[in-house]
This record gives C-alpha cells, sequence and structure tokens, in this order.
C-alpha cells in the first residue's frame, strides 16, 4: 500500500493500524534504483540507515510494496531494504526471459554489493523465500538471520496449481477494482481496503484505457509455471536449508496451500539454529492475510538474536 495513494480512503498508517501493526513513526519510504548484474533493480528504503539491514524479497507476481506493513513495523528498529527483483514492479524485465533461480541470485548478491551491505537480516517470501535462504546458504558470512515465510524445497501441488490458474488468467481488465475482485475470489481472507491499496502498486494503465499487471507478461505465459517439481532440484534446495548457518525463523500460515505443516517442521528441524512459527488466520500471503500476527511472529525470533549469551 502506497503512503501517497488515497484511493482506498485510508493512508498506509490508517490501514496499519486498522489491522493492528505497531510502528512509532508514520516512516515514509525512499523509491531509489541502481544498476546490478546489467538490470536497473528499484527498491524501497526505510527507516535510518545507522540501524542494521533487513533485505526483503517478494513473492512471485509481487512487488516490493507487498511488504510495506511489515516495513513500517521494523523501519523503527531496522533499515528496510524492499527489493523490487528483477521483471517485478519498477525493476526492469529480462531481456532474454532469464529468470532462473540462478540468475536471481547473481542479482542479489550484485544488488548487496552495489549497496555495500557487509551483514544483514533477510526475509522473503515464496519465490523470495526460495531466494532468500538459497542466498544464505550460499553467502554465510552475510546474513545475520533468516526468516523464511511461506516457502521451502517442496510445495503442495494444489497450492501451485491455484497460482498458475489465477496469473494465467486474462490479464487486461476495464478497471482496478476488477482486478480487486480478482484477487478477493481468489483470497477472501484479505480485506478488501488493503487489497487495493496494495494491488494499485502493481497494476499500470496500458494505452487502450485498460489495466494490467506490473510484472513481465512472459511470468504469467501458459505453461511458464511447471505442474511438478525436478527432484534434482528439491535435492539441491534440501541441501541449501541444510547448509544454513544463521539464526532461521521458518513462518507458516496455518491456511497455507503451498507449504504442508510437515515441510515447515522438517525445515526447521534440518536447520542447526531452526525455528518455526505458525501464524493463525493466514494462508500462503502471511504477512497480507495477518499482519499483526505475522509481526508478532517475527518479533519474537528477533528477540532471540539480541539476547546475552
Amino acid at each position: 500500500m502506497s503512503n501517497e495513494n488515497q484511493a482506498s480512503g485510508l493512508t498506509l498508517y490508517e490501514a496499519a493500524k486498522s489491522v493492528g501493526v505497531n510502528f512509532r513513526k508514520n516512516w515514509a519510504p525512499e523509491s531509489k534504483t541502481l544498476i546490478a548484474n546489467g538490470l536497473k533493480l528499484h527498491y524501497l528504503e526505510w527507516g535510518d540507515p545507522s540501524n542494521p539491514t533487513m533485505l526483503l524479497l517478494h513473492g512471485f507476481a509481487q512487488q516490493c510494496h507487498s511488504w510495506d506493513f511489515v516495513a513500517l513495523a521494523f523501519a523503527d528498529r531496522y533499515r528496510i531494504i524492499a527489493l523490487d527483483q528483477r521483471g517485478h514492479g519498477d525493476s526492469d524485465w529480462a531481456s532474454d526471459g532469464d529468470y532462473s533461480p540462478e540468475t536471481q541470485q547473481k542479482d542479489i548478491e550484485a544488488f548487496v554489493n552495489s549497496l555495500g551491505i557487509q551483514r544483514f537480516v533477510l526475509m522473503g517470501l515464496s519465490m523470495g523465500g526460495r531466494n532468500s535462504f538459497t542466498y544464505a546458504a550460499n553467502n554465510p558470512d552475510r546474513v545475520e538471520a533468516l526468516i523464511i515465510v511461506d516457502a521451502g524445497p517442496e510445495n503442495v501441488r494444489t497450492g501451485t496449481q491455484n497460482i498458475r490458474n489465477f496469473v494465467e488468467q486474462e490479464d487486461e481488465l476495464d478497471s482496478i477494482d476488477a482486478f480487486v475482485d480478482r484477487v478477493i475470489k481468489y483470497n477472501p481472507r484479505r480485506d478488501p481496503i488493503q487489497i487495493r491499496g496494495s494491488i494499485v502498486n502493481n497494476l499500470r494503465e496500458l494505452p487502450n484505457g485498460k489495466w494490467t499487471w506490473k510484472y513481465d507478461k512472459i511470468l504469467r505465459s501458459p505453461g511458464r509455471m511447471a505442474g511438478t517439481q525436478d527432484p534434482d532440484m528439491t535435492n539441491r534446495l534440501w541441501n541449501y536449508v541444510e547448509s544454513l548457518q544463521c539464526p532461521t525463523l521458518v513462518v507458516r500460515g496455518d491456511k497455507s496451500d503451498i507449504i504442508a505443516t510437515n515441510t515447515a517442521d522438517e525445515m526447521a528441524n534440518r536447520i542447526p539454529n531452526g525455528k518455526v512459527a505458525i501464524v493463525e488466520n493466514a494462508g500462503h500471503l502471511v504477512m497480507g492475510d495477518n499482519p499483526s500476527g505475522f509481526e508478532s511472529a517475527v518479533t519474537q525470533f528477533i528477540k532471540t538474536l539480541h539476547k546475552p549469551s
């Protein structure tokens, strides 16, 4: 939800308070860009730049504003950086259509290096969650702590199919409200005002007056999302999970149709410093479905990082 957007009738701060998000100051993000791995990457920066850094990676078909409530809640304690990953939000699309996990890893490495960040807390949802634990496994000297949000080495097939059905629908509609109605049908747990405030940042108006998604059209083309996951990929992802060295919180929505309960538990068991948190009344989009519950789970985890040894 954008601070500047008034179309929903609520400011970001009013909307955040209405769903129980705690924050001490009406932080406003700075919109910035840099060149990394040959692409212009857009990001939002919140909070005091002298604070420790927290990097946020959104999920597939989302963008940096999907973290607005989270950023507002933690900007009192951290310098928050919410990245638009390649092909999403206001970042460049890949001219060659390359959105492979390996290439996204190179983006993250180049982005972090460009900002000169040495140590940071890393948090990612879904696609961003996989990117997060893969990056953390390969860069243990950089990641102080990791929060994996409804992501893992294995997905529930039903949930993956639901996402595929959603993104492959007709992608040009007459109004923002038409997209809001579509999202409500997909995820009725979300408040319509909250949905509208968030989705407006993920849409653009076309010359013909219709509206469409901001993210790269190739990502929602039929057949782009695989129906089944390559077993070799699954094994590689489990290896990344097992090699994590930093304190890690695995967050799952109790109604998630993407990550099974036993997968989340197994992840926490295989990570040396792993813990699991189940957020009630939340599906796959945990921080959007239950912002206050998500904030509470992450806050409790962060407190454990600073306890005297």
